[in-house]
């Protein structure tokens, strides 16, 4: 599905979305950088159930911890704990996975360490064509738990770009051992 495509899907959704995963790198970026299986959007956990309106006759899955899928019933309301949903129109391939972060009023929490925050109008950017996507710092992140191949290409790819605030963010998010530390200084 192309990012054009998921920004018209979710045109009419009120709250805040931006696109995550790879693809956030490549919007970053202004260019793309590799394949992809899926798009990611990020969602606040606040907005999430109002997103089932967008999605109206897709097939909408929560991963439940460790890992397994199950329908994500109408106007049901994920615990935390469930932070990503598979969708698919029928019975093809997934299309979408959407990730459910943590906010306050103004600020995104890290579900991964809540001490870790950021106001909400710096989450994201938005590329040439007013698509919102999230911040490269933030989505690095993300993809520093457990480096793939794929996440050690958008890293490298992402590197050059990001600015002397973005990485003095990610070094401080990051443990003390991280291997792409030392890239960052």
């Amino acid at each position: 599905m192309p990012v054009t495509e998921v920004a018209r899907l979710f045109a009419g959704f009120e709250a805040p979305w931006w696109i995550a995963g790879g693809y956030a790198i490549e919007l970053a970026l202004g260019r793309p950088i590799r394949e992809h299986d899926d798009i990611d959007v990020l969602l606040l956990r606040r907005d999430h159930v109002a997103v089932q309106e967008v999605l109206a006759g897709w097939e909408l899955w929560a991963a439940d911890p460790p890992g397994s899928l199950r329908p994500w019933l109408p106007g049901e309301s994920l615990p935390f704990g469930i932070h990503d949903i598979w969708c698919r129109r029928g019975n093809g391939p997934w299309q979408l996975q959407l990730m459910i972060d943590e906010s306050s009023t103004t600020d995104w929490i890290s579900r991964r360490d809540p001490r870790l925050r950021r106001p909400l109008p710096t989450l994201g950017a938005l590329d040439t064509r007013g698509i919102p996507y999230l911040a490269p710092e933030v989505q690095l992140f993300y993809k520093s738990q457990a480096p793939r191949p794929k996440d050690w290409t958008d890293f490298t790819a992402a590197l050059p770009i990001l600015t002397e605030a973005q990485r003095h963010w990610l070094t401080a998010a990051l443990p003390a051992d991280h291997p792409w530390k030392p890239h960052l200084t």
